[in-house]
């Protein structure tokens, strides 16, 4: 995939900026995925070699892979700033903990939590772009963004355009997306492709395949908004995709988990397809990330051997 495609763009990653292109990449993907076969797969890798990694040092990486999240219509300065404190507070008294990934947080909120978290290692991460919908004018997607970099958020998670891609408009979606790219200036965007709403094992490949061509540093489930969120046949594919892109290209895409985590047994089977299909590399290159609201207190209790609810 070369860069001069012509389409008016600057791109940091190889871009699918014309149409004559997008069936070009595709042909590089194993796009022949069935959703039965997919599911009796993923079966078959969470039962085999689950149970393998149940141990207190994958406890850690999880907690290092946690991006603690709030997203809801009653978020407030004040409780995101407490959210913020009980994070710090908990690392005051627990330093010898690996830190966990970020903070995410609504745009407006990110100078908040970039000047007042205290944890070394810990980032602070907004949703952008119109999330959760991604429907909104590609302008305001940009302006977003760059609004949120300009106040401190250092990764950015956004919507590809489920509207578009549904109705074949590639185009749109691979240019929002790299757009989107540019407005962060240098900072990791993550494409979340809500793969409940795209329906077949294949059309998630095909939305990975896009989001990462477009400038994607991670691929992400969902939002959590609509069910079904987050499933371990999308993971399989996301990770697939990211698996054949490395063989492609040699650079590593992260792969985010989020929407309907509750319990460590999900995080592990999320744990597992990353491990068993693109290998510790991925771990300890902190490309594999949980986005949840719950799950972080569960996981922190396992690591410490007792019931606590710091966050």
């Amino acid at each position: 995939m070369a860069n001069n495609c012509n389409c008016g763009h600057d791109h940091n990653h190889d871009h699918l900026g014309c149409k004559d292109k997008y069936s070009l990449a595709f042909e590089k993907f194993d796009l022949h995925r069935h959703d039965e076969i997919v599911h009796e797969e993923v079966t078959k890798l969470i039962e085999k070699n689950k149970g393998k990694y149940n141990t207190p040092e994958v406890m850690l990486h999880l907690l290092q892979a946690v991006e603690l999240t709030t997203l809801k219509v009653t978020d407030s300065e004040e409780s995101v700033l407490a959210m913020v404190e009980r994070v710090n507070k908990f690392y005051d008294e627990r330093p010898e903990l690996p830190p966990m990934a970020t903070i995410c947080v609504y745009p407006k909120f990110a100078k908040l939590v970039s000047q007042s978290l205290e944890v070394e290692g810990t980032e602070t991460t907004v949703v952008s772009g119109g999330f959760p919908s991604s429907q909104t004018f590609a302008e305001v997607k940009t302006i977003e963004t760059s609004l949120a970099v300009h106040d401190g958020a250092e990764q950015v998670d956004c919507v590809l355009n489920v509207g578009a891609f549904l109705s074949g408009d590639y185009e749109t979606v691979s240019d929002e997306i790299a757009e989107i790219k540019a407005a962060c200036n240098g900072v990791p965007l993550k494409v979340i492709l809500e793969t409940g709403a795209l329906q077949t094992a294949e059309n998630i490949k095909r939305a990975s395949i896009l989001a990462i061509y477009a400038g994607a540093d991670f691929i992400k489930t969902s939002t959590g908004k609509i069910e079904p969120a987050a499933t371990p046949e999308a993971a399989l594919m996301m990770c697939e995709t990211i698996k054949e892109y490395y063989k492609l290209t040699g650079t590593k895409i992260g792969f985010k988990a989020a929407g309907g985590l509750k319990t460590i047994d999900d995080a592990l089977n999320y744990y597992t397809i990353v491990m068993e299909l693109l290998g510790k590399e991925w771990i300890d290159d902190k490309l594999f990330r949980l986005g949840t609201s719950r799950l972080a207190n569960k996981i922190v209790s396992k690591v410490v051997g007792e019931e606590i609810n710091p966050f």
